[in-house]
């Protein structure tokens, strides 16, 4: 039998909203949603529009920014007792995001810890925001995705593994198509259909331990 591990997206799949979103209305100037629109329909590469987008941001409101983005970022019902389930199964359990260090390590810590923790970094020595890119694209990945989680996931399994992806967004595709399962809401949820992939569709973590409860029954 193959060995489970989980790959799971944070913003919008973790939490009920995108944060990097969510940030941009409270705090960015109106160009950043013409770059947003330009990271979803792939005309920029996630790399290039994450780092635009907070580049926007003066890093003198370092602690504003990260106080609201701590205060409202609402996790998904079901989520501890998801982490808790796979802890007890011994089922490795990755958080691979495209968001920044400041917000989700403080987010996430009472819930760890994980089998590994990957995101995006920060750096607010200057005048604006610079994100920083410490899991970029493997010589296997041209899409520049900032934070590579198809990289990431090459690093963590191998023929033996049976590769699942939890998320919900354009940040989520290219691991997706890596998958034996995916997980999906939202704009991967019509992706994965569209391509044809092997998916179910969640809204709370609940589902997604539906979803495991009936693979072990199949399993069996």
């Amino acid at each position: 039998m193959k060995q489970p591990i989980i790959f799971c997206d944070f913003d919008g799949t973790i939490t009920e909203k995108d944060n990097i979103i969510s940030l941009m209305e409270q705090f960015a100037p109106p160009e950043f949603e013409e770059i947003k629109e330009d990271i979803l329909s792939q005309k920029i590469s996630i790399r290039e529009g994450v780092g635009k987008m907070f580049a926007l941001l003066p890093s003198s409101l370092k602690k504003e920014i990260t106080d609201y983005a701590i205060k409202n970022a609402k996790i998904r019902p079901g989520f501890q007792e998801f982490v808790s389930y796979t802890r007890n199964r011994g089922i490795p359990l990755y958080i691979v995001s495209g968001g920044i260090d400041f917000f989700i390590h403080p987010v996430l810590e009472e819930f760890g810890p994980f089998a590994g923790l990957y995101c995006n970094g920060s750096d607010f020595s200057g005048e604006n925001i610079e994100i920083t890119w410490p899991n970029s694209c493997d010589s296997q990945c041209k899409n520049d995705c900032g934070c590579c989680k198809p990289s990431i996931m090459r690093r963590n399994t191998d023929t033996n593994s049976f590769k699942i992806v939890i998320g919900d967004s354009v940040t989520d595709l290219e691991a997706a198509k890596q998958a034996d399962l995916v997980l999906a809401r939202a704009y991967l949820k019509e992706k994965s259909q569209e391509l044809n992939l092997p998916y179910q569709p969640f809204e709370t973590f609940y589902d997604v331990l539906s979803v495991f409860e009936n693979m072990e029954e199949v399993m069996k």
